[in-house]
């Protein structure tokens, strides 16, 4: 089992999903922000299945006004708006803290 995460290292709730996984030995992918800009490929996977004011740090509406291209375009410019951490593993995912479904992503591939 491996799932990607994408945010900053400042971010306390991606801290937490990078020592989650950590504390289960679930190998993780870290995509730093702070690094790398996100792409609006990798934004779009997480906005057509939240939308876009799900993706947004603080009042979403605004971004979702400009409509989906516009909206991936600046939130991938400005990675701070994001809400973090965005984690990944296979087809699921996770926009924030999310605990109870990344138990359950563990859960299944150490069942006997």
């Amino acid at each position: 089992m491996e799932v990607q995460i994408f945010g900053i290292r400042k971010s306390a709730d991606t801290r937490a999903a990078l020592r989650f996984f950590a504390e289960r030995r679930i190998k993780t992918h870290f995509v730093n922000f702070d690094e790398r800009a996100p792409s609006p490929g990798e934004l779009r996977r997480f906005a057509e299945r939240f939308g876009v004011p799900a993706l947004a740090e603080r009042d979403g509406h605004h971004l979702a006004a400009m409509g989906l291209k516009a909206a991936l375009a600046k939130l991938s410019v400005e990675p701070l708006l994001l809400r973090m951490p965005l984690v990944r593993w296979q087809q699921q995912l996770t926009i924030g803290p999310a605990e109870e479904t990344w138990t359950a992503w563990y859960r299944p591939a150490n069942a006997p």
